[in-house]
């Protein structure tokens, strides 16, 4: 008698384990929501002289993104021997009016740097001026100094580095990459 109680109990007991452990599980298991990435259609690069003068401005433009319709891209021509202060601005002009990504990543500062690979390597010298809440570099500011007259490129990366920016263009994700050419004469 005793064992025909509680099988009924036990059997209960059995089926419903496995329902209230995977309950139990499913908030472990779901993914973590993924911050929404920024569509970036257009990197603009501008240079004013230290000593004075008009600014120079490139501007690399992708409006239908990577694989469509080839970029527009405008070409720096720089002063030999002359140092500029240099500001760049990220956007997505899908949109109108068009949306400014640069004031996203200068609020979120401590996990965006800015990579800037001049081709030749000498052919200019850029140093970022501002930093993030650990003393990072950002990107944002630079100063760029122009170096003998020649021709070359400049790439400009801004790479994404949540919870792992330690100063360097190694860890994280690339938001947007441009290749602008350069002739310094």
């Amino acid at each position: 008698m005793k064992n025909s109680l509680f099988r009924p109990f036990l059997s209960a007991l059995l089926l419903a384990t496995p329902l209230m452990l995977a309950s139990c599980d499913d908030d472990k298991n779901e993914p973590e929501p993924e911050e929404e990435e920024e569509l970036i259609t257009t990197v603009r690069y501008t240079l004013t002289p230290s000593g004075g003068g008009p600014a120079v401005t490139a501007e690399y433009k992708d409006l239908d993104g990577s694989g469509g319709n080839a970029p527009t891209v405008g070409t720096l021509r720089l002063v030999p021997n002359t140092t500029y202060t240099g500001t760049v601005v990220f956007l997505n002009e899908t949109k109108n009016p068009a949306e400014d990504i640069t004031a996203e990543v200068a609020a979120e500062k401590d996990e965006h740097l800015v990579v800037y690979e001049p081709n030749p390597v000498g052919l200019l010298t850029i140093t970022r001026t501002d930093r993030d809440s650990r003393n990072l570099e950002v990107g944002l500011a630079t100063t760029l100094r122009a170096n003998a007259a020649a021709t070359g490129s400049l790439k400009i990366t801004l790479r994404h580095q949540p919870g792992t920016k330690n100063g360097t263009a190694g860890p994280g994700s690339s938001d947007v990459e441009a290749t602008i050419p350069v002739t310094v004469q």
